[in-house]
């Protein structure tokens, strides 16, 4: 019998270890691999979305649900477009960005949930990001795709790009440097009608981001001290780097703070309290993040 989208996802998600994905396997465990429960989770996704999902009763998932998935129960690339098939989607083409981040990335994402690390696509969309990342910054889970993109928060809000709180940034190389890597990935996706379509938009919404395109804007990302205005902890100081996965187009930023510093108690605290107050979940407030 031909296999199915939901076989191929329980199969999936029975071989993935819980520690593959940052989670403790505690003993007397009964589930084999993930559950159902954690798998939604880590794909942005309801419970019971995932359970019609694997039971057939759901057939027509979105390129965006597949995607998800795939990340995250940690495919390969083959396995990806695989999914996509079993779904009735083209696999995404060549020439066009892909949002795939590979399993090893993963598993070292879920081994560095101490440190903010954020994911992003050769088009500065984020796609992954640990828990000390949402404590620190703002948690993006709720936020579409379009509303994750660093280009876009940056040339609309300024240097706190997808905080939800502001970001004081030392020097102004961030948006020049942006601008070239967009240029860049124009040359190595000729074929991503999101990119171009991307850029025409920012030419039309910014006066900056159009002076700098005009201008041939080039620029290589440097280590870049950055205070972060936490509602909860105050002032946050950190040394942001920005990381490249050869083999793969996808970039880390990696927020570190030196240890035994007062900038490293706070973060702990917030990453130990999952960036919630004693009286409640602390509000973003208005920007990015906020809900209309």
């Amino acid at each position: 019998m031909d296999e199915t989208l939901g076989t191929a996802l329980r199969r999936w998600r029975d071989r993935l270890s819980p520690l593959d994905v940052g989670r403790t396997s505690q003993a007397g465990r009964r589930a084999v691999g993930l559950r159902r429960e954690e798998l939604a989770e880590l794909a942005g996704l309801s419970v019971d979305y995932v359970v019609r999902l694997e039971q057939g009763r759901a057939t027509s998932p979105s390129a965006q649900v597949v995607a998800s998935l795939a990340r995250a129960l940690q495919l390969q690339p083959a396995e990806r477009d695989y999914a996509y098939r079993l779904a009735g989607l083209l696999p995404p083409h060549e020439g066009t960005i892909s949002t795939h981040v590979p399993a090893g990335v993963q598993r070292m994402l879920a081994r560095l949930g101490e440190f903010p690390v954020g994911v992003f696509s050769a088009d500065w969309t984020l796609l992954s990001w640990t828990p000390a990342w949402a404590a620190l910054l703002g948690d993006p889970s709720a936020r579409t795709p379009t509303e994750r993109s660093l280009v876009r928060s940056v040339f609309a809000t300024g240097p706190s790009g997808l905080a939800a709180w502001p970001v004081i940034q030392e020097g102004d190389t961030l948006k020049a440097t942006l601008v070239a890597d967009l240029r860049t990935a124009l040359v190595d996706y000729p074929h991503d009608r999101g990119l171009a379509d991307l850029v025409e938009e920012l030419r039309s919404a910014s006066a900056e981001f159009t002076r700098l395109w005009d201008e041939g804007a080039v620029g290589v990302h440097v280590s870049a001290r950055k205070t972060i205005v936490h509602p909860q902890v105050g002032e946050v100081t950190c040394d942001c780097d920005v990381l490249t996965v050869p083999g793969c187009d996808v970039r880390l930023i990696v927020y570190t703070v030196a240890a035994g510093s007062a900038d490293a108690e706070k973060l702990e605290f917030l990453r130990v309290t999952n960036g919630v107050r004693a009286d409640g979940p602390s509000s973003p407030g208005p920007g990015l993040f906020s809900t209309s």
